[in-house]
């Protein structure tokens, strides 16, 4: 008898059969469940190294801008550029990226280069209720991870770079219906522009 005084006496070896399987199998079913839970979102699960393209240059480029860190949650987008200027030539050149998440949705990412003709400038704009320098230049899509934003499509981007003292910088995409999606107002504290003059 065992020691509740029933049945055959009871061995290690004979308890350990009869939980050991539970025990598995409940221990993979948790296992399971933290490794999901532990993933809050796409985001953890494929990070992506958007822009990696585009080197990142030392120092106060002629123009450049980023909009704040790089896309961490299941939506949102994300860009940076910068390049080369001559304002008494009416001439910019460069190079830009925008990356954009949608929820359940892959990734879509547009590398742009910039055309030679600088479209607009000033250092007496203002925006955003403070002044500011202000240019515009268009930008043609170099590479694309969006069936509908095709290579060769031309956009228009604003670069707006407050003074001051004042952090109020902005960066617009406009785009054609094909690119539509990629049309973004940046604006705030974690965009940072350098537009000259400076």
């Amino acid at each position: 008898m065992n020691k509740l005084g029933v049945g055959k006496p009871t061995t290690c070896r004979a308890r350990r059969r009869h939980i050991t399987p539970r025990i598995g199998l409940a221990a993979c079913g948790l296992t399971a469940l933290l490794a999901f839970a532990s993933v809050p979102g796409r985001a953890a699960a494929s990070p992506v190294q958007y822009c990696a393209q585009i080197p990142i240059v030392g120092g106060i480029p002629p123009w450049g801008f980023h909009t704040g860190a790089p896309i961490t949650t299941a939506s949102g987008s994300y860009a940076r550029g910068h390049g080369d200027i001559d304002l008494a030539a009416n001439t910019v050149s460069g190079i830009l990226c925008q990356a954009d998440r949608v929820r359940d949705q892959p990734d879509r990412l547009i590398i742009m280069t910039v055309e030679q003709h600088l479209v607009y400038h000033s250092h007496y704009a203002v925006r955003w209720g403070v002044p500011g320098n202000i240019m515009t230049i268009i930008v043609r899509v170099q590479s694309s991870t969006d069936q509908r934003c095709t290579v060769g499509t031309r956009g228009h981007v604003t670069l707006f770079a407050s003074y001051n003292g004042v952090r109020s910088d902005s960066v617009q995409f406009t785009f054609p219906a094909a690119c539509k999606s990629h049309d973004h107002l940046y604006h705030g504290p974690q965009v940072n522009n350098q537009v000259p003059p400076l």
